[in-house]
């Protein structure tokens, strides 16, 4: 028997463009690849995202020839198992950054396991790009251009063998979550990444910049989901943009996920709590039955009902209309981002703790937005210059089918408006943005 190692499979449910994979393929005679499911973060996990967590472990065995190790337990306990079992010496890790990861990794080091980092699932880790006194970024624009005058390896190499060793049939604990009724998600797994990769090259890609706020169509690469769980390295879809307007728009979208990271990562509060701390002494609502018809996608604002029933049905919501509603919420609805934030958390298959909590606080003012709380969407214009023919309601919205284009945004304007059972509005946007702003004004004075 040779030496063996630990590889812990963590965010970089991948074989290609996986570094800490192949450090841990270079150091030793043979592997054990391992997941740990991991009981805190299943409990905070809603159904959508743990059925596809299943499905994707299923597509990392394949590729591994069903040599993945699913085991349950705390991580100290698991590796500390796997170490004694297979003597090995070492854990390689891709390195995570949010707190929840980081204090992880603290504890399991301190239970006397050594971790060996290589890489993580950003072209550039948390903390590297600073200023020209150290200090972090505040804003998104100045982070960019850094971002990019850093600069980024190139994709790391495919394994073209992995010794792995076989697992024990009381090793193989894959988990059956299934999918919720009525719902679906995305194909799964790195060659479907890959292959959705291909797709928007293919279709969408040189036209991102003047099509990727179009709800109604399929305009966007939709590989956030691929992302979050490392099916696929950003790393990977940088080395193949080129240099026409939409792929850099694209670029810039991959950074302010990389922005959102670094914030984070120096903030760690501001996974729940305030950014900018003034605002929490705005005067806020409490939830009660606006917030249900929030969730329910009932509100009476087609664009916003549409986007909150395509996030329930499908556990993903385009990018625009997240803006929209979390906007809604915040400044119709005037309650705090957080309860928006954990019912997207609950919902999304993409669920991005930095990208989650600082998307929502900039939406609502309270983040890294250079001119923050003023902006407040206007769900009826965003409608009407992001879904036009109303294809992206009427495609979530049955009860609103029957309305022409001039008339879906507006169905309390419309004759027939209200004939299928469509909601009213719970409140008037116009008076609400007032409101807003106003109760902005009280804070200020303090």
């Amino acid at each position: 028997m040779g030496s063996r190692s630990i590889f812990w499979f963590r965010r970089d449910l991948r074989l290609a463009d996986n570094p800490a994979l192949n450090a841990a393929i270079a150091a030793h005679d043979e592997i054990v690849p391992v997941f740990i499911l991991d009981p805190k973060l299943i409990k905070q996990s809603g159904s959508k995202r743990l059925a596809y967590l299943g499905q994707s472990l299923r597509a990392l065995d394949a590729s591994l020839n069903n040599c993945l190790h699913v085991l349950v337990g705390t991580q100290e306990e698991v590796l500390t198992e796997l170490m004694k079992r297979y003597d090995g010496d070492q854990v390689h890790i891709s390195e995570e950054f949010e707190p929840y990861g980081k204090n992880r990794d603290l504890r399991v080091e301190q239970a006397g396991i050594p971790l060996i980092r290589t890489g993580s699932p950003y072209a550039i880790s948390p903390g590297r790009v600073r200023k020209s006194d150290e200090t972090p970024y505040r804003v998104y624009t100045p982070f960019f251009n850094a971002w990019v005058k850093h600069g980024w390896r190139k994709p790391a190499d495919s394994p073209k063998n992995i010794p792995s060793v076989t697992p024990r049939s009381e090793d193989r604990n894959f988990p059956d979550w299934e999918i919720p009724k009525e719902t679906s998600i995305f194909a799964v797994g790195e060659s479907a990444a890959h292959e959705r990769w291909q797709w928007f090259q293919e279709n969408a890609l040189d036209t991102y910049d003047q099509t990727r706020n179009l709800a109604g169509i399929d305009g966007t690469s939709r590989l956030s989901a691929h992302l979050k769980w490392g099916e696929m390295h950003p790393r990977t879809l940088l080395a193949e943009l080129g240099s026409n307007p939409g792929h850099d728009v694209f670029r810039k979208e991959i950074a302010w996920r990389e922005f959102y990271a670094d914030v984070l990562f120096h903030n760690p509060h501001t996974e729940s709590d305030y950014y900018a701390a003034k605002y929490k002494e705005m005067r806020y609502d409490q939830p009660a039955s606006q917030f249900k018809a929030w969730c329910e996608g009932k509100t009476g604002y087609p664009f916003v009902d549409a986007a909150m029933r395509q996030l329930v049905q499908e556990g993903w919501m385009h990018n625009r209309t997240r803006m929209v509603v979390a906007s809604f919420l915040v400044k119709d609805l005037h309650l705090e981002w957080q309860l928006g934030a954990d019912f997207f958390m609950e919902h999304l298959v993409d669920f991005d703790v930095a990208s989650n909590a600082h998307g929502w606080q900039w939406t609502a003012g309270c983040g890294t937005d250079a001119s923050p709380y003023y902006r407040v969407f206007n769900p009826i214009e965003q409608g009407k210059r992001f879904d036009e023919m109303g294809d992206y309601i009427k495609k979530y919205i049955p009860e609103l089918r029957h309305l022409p284009a001039d008339q879906i945004h507006e169905p309390w304007d419309a004759p027939e408006g209200y004939s299928q059972g469509y909601a009213k509005r719970i409140v008037d946007h116009a008076i609400e943005r007032v409101e807003s702003l106003e109760r902005l004004a009280e804070i200020k004075e303090k």
